[in-house]
Order: structure tokens, then sequence, then C-alpha cells
């Protein structure tokens, strides 16, 4: 490796991939994942899955695919500064929502809700979970397996949680669960870039959407401070250019605090390898000041803007879109196409969760529908 930290991943010394293949002509083999997760069908249909609000609603919103790509370029910079592999890191970043239902969280949970409440013997929905299954089992590109055949490292890293009872399932990707260790730094570090993208691109769609005012978002220090800073270096640009200028170094500031925070953490642990990273515990992290102002800044969106009543609204008919339709296809599979049939009721709840998780926002409409409203397009 060129330019990598010994506690860095090594793609020549990977774990390896479920199924053997050559390894890669002309690039490493966790470039090789991210390519891959970059042609996936599951990627490309996070362009119409939403984060907060619906696809419909709105095309200058956020939506999963804009995110997961806002996501890979704070973990790659950092990354890039702290000497990781910055390609395992981007493909984890990239990957990390593909198990994401439509409807953004209100959809997960529901989809969990009706899984639990209806077939508890098929166990419940962990989106997390389901990214690992999009990459291992549901994408079907290859002849010779299932999935896209990721290396361990990433899939490691896009099982970001899990439940000690599917870590138990899952053989040795579950076992740091069991273990309480951690995943690699790249994967620390992704998980963290995802933080700093939602957190701050939620003020953007919040102020654009009108659910809050930017006088609100003046009583978070974080934001004020930024937003005061800019006022006095440009006091007389638009408010649009003054508050993108914010967010901006609001983001800054806070991938600048994670790598100096974590270069001082990795100096202190001193591991000489990768392996030995993992076992010191969580190392990438902000400082213990600006961890404080950015839950903050979450418990301020958590209250104002998704908790907001029309978010709440369109949150109410989510739900509901997605439970009438996994109770329609529960009832009579019938309904469902015929490579999501099966004849175990465990087996079908499962099948029925992949195929209402894989639908985008809109699709997810469409479905609901076609089976529940009455009109010419049968």
């Amino acid at each position: 490796m060129t330019d990598h930290a010994p506690y860095a991943s090594d793609p020549s010394r990977s774990r390896g991939r479920r199924y053997a293949e050559p390894p890669p002509a002309n690039r490493t083999e966790f470039q090789r994942d991210r390519d891959r997760i970059i042609h996936a069908n599951s990627f490309r249909r996070l362009e119409y899955k939403t984060q907060v609000f619906v696809n419909h609603e709105g095309d200058w919103f956020r939506t999963r695919l804009t995110h997961s790509l806002e996501v890979a370029q704070i973990a790659r910079v950092i990354a890039a500064s702290l000497k990781l592999d910055v390609d395992l890191t981007e493909a984890i970043a990239l990957a990390h929502d593909l198990g994401h239902t439509p409807f953004g969280h209100a959809g997960q949970d529901e989809l969990n809700r009706c899984l639990q409440e209806l077939v508890p013997e098929a166990g419940g929905f962990e989106h997390n979970l389901q990214s690992l299954r999009v990459v291992d089992e549901l994408e079907e590109r290859y002849p010779a397996f299932n999935g896209l055949n990721l290396c361990f490292e990433t899939r490691e890293g896009i099982l970001k949680h899990c439940s000690l009872n599917n870590a138990r399932k899952l053989g040795e990707i579950g076992q740091r669960f069991i273990d309480r260790t951690q995943p690699s730094l790249e994967a620390q570090l992704a998980n963290l870039a995802d933080e700093i993208a939602y957190n701050n691109h939620d003020v953007d769609d919040g102020l654009r959407s009108g659910l809050i005012t930017l006088e609100q978002l003046l009583t978070v220090p974080i934001v004020s401070q930024h937003y005061d800073a800019v006022r006095i270096r440009w006091p007389d640009i638009p408010e649009k250019r003054a508050i993108a200028e914010t967010i901006r170094q609001m983001i800054n500031t806070l991938i600048m605090d994670v790598t100096i925070t974590t270069q001082a953490r990795i100096q202190a642990a001193n591991p000489t390898s990768a392996d030995e990273a993992k076992a010191c515990g969580p190392l990438v992290a902000f400082s213990d000041e600006i961890r404080l102002q950015a839950d903050e800044l979450k418990r301020f969106l958590l209250k104002e803007l998704y908790r907001h009543y029309r978010v709440s609204r369109m949150t109410t008919k989510a739900k509901r879109v997605v439970r009438e339709l996994f109770e329609a296809f529960l009832m009579q599979p019938e309904l469902l196409p015929p490579e999501y049939r099966h004849d175990d009721r465990a087996s079908q709840a499962r099948a029925i969760a992949d195929y209402i998780a894989g639908m985008t926002d809109r699709y997810a409409m469409v479905e609901h529908r076609r089976l529940f409203q009455i009109d010419e397009s049968f």
C-alpha cells in the first residue's frame, strides 16, 4: 500500500470473500468492492428513497443517494488525512444505506413492527442487517454467486449495528458484536461521516422546506457561532449564500475536529496493525466539546424538524402504506411477483420484507394505489 499508516486496512491482507475469485488485475480488492456497489441496482434505487421528506415533494431535498455520496466525500477527505484506506472507507460509506426502506426511518420502523407483531418467528427488521443481506444475497448480477461477494472488511463495515440475537446467527461477521470489539478504523470513520452529513444537510433541507427558520437555528451554538463569523466577514451577501457558507464551515469544523482528535487518540493507543486498532476501543471520535455541540444540534433537529407536525403527517401516511402492503401480501401471497412467494410463513414474511424494503418511495405509493384504489390501471 502507498502512503498508508500501519493501522490502516490493507487490501492485500483482506480476510477474503465468501466465494473465492481471482484477484483483480488493475485495482485493489477494496476498489473492486466500491465499483460493485456503484453498479448495483440497490444503489441506483437510492435516488428515489428519501431521508426526511417523501421523494416527490421537491427536487432539492436530499435522497438516500445524494446523502450516500456526501457521506463518501466527507469520509474520503478524513481517511486520506489519517492515511487510512480511502477505497474501503468509500465503499462502506456508499453501501451503508442500501437496506433502507422507502420513507426513511418511518418505513423501517413500521416494517419492523409488522414483522414482530404478525410473524414474530421471522425476526424483526434492522436496516443495517438488510444492507448486509442486499450485498450478500439479494443483488443478482453475477453467474457464480448471489449478492456482490464483497470483502469481509467491507461487509463488516456495512453492518454498523446488529442485535446480539442476529449477531449469533451471522458467524464471523457478527462476532464483534458478541465480543464488543470495534470494526476497522475505516468503518468507524464512515459511521461518523454519516452523522456529519445528515445533521448538517438536514439543517439545509429543513430551512429550504420552511419547517425550521433561521431564527430557530441561531439558538443552537454551533450554528450561531459559524453564522456570526460568516456575517462578520461577508456582511452584505444574500441570506441564501450566508446559510450555505455557514453549513459549509460547520462541516469543515467537524471534519477538522474528527481528524485532529482521532490522530491524537491513535497516537496515544499506538496500534501497529489494523487488528490492533480494532482492539483499542473506539478511536475515531469528536473532541468532547464538539461532541456536545453536535449532540445539541441533533436534539434541536429531533424536536423542531423530525417531530414537526407536517413531517408527522408524512410519517403517518408512510407507515400506513408500509403496513397495508405488508398485510395484503401476507394474507394473499398471490399478489406478489412469483419470485417472492414461499410456502413457509416465516420465509414468506422475510421475502415480503425484502420486496417492500427494495421499493422506492414512489413505487411503494404506486403499489399501494394499485391494491387499494379502484381505477383503470390494474
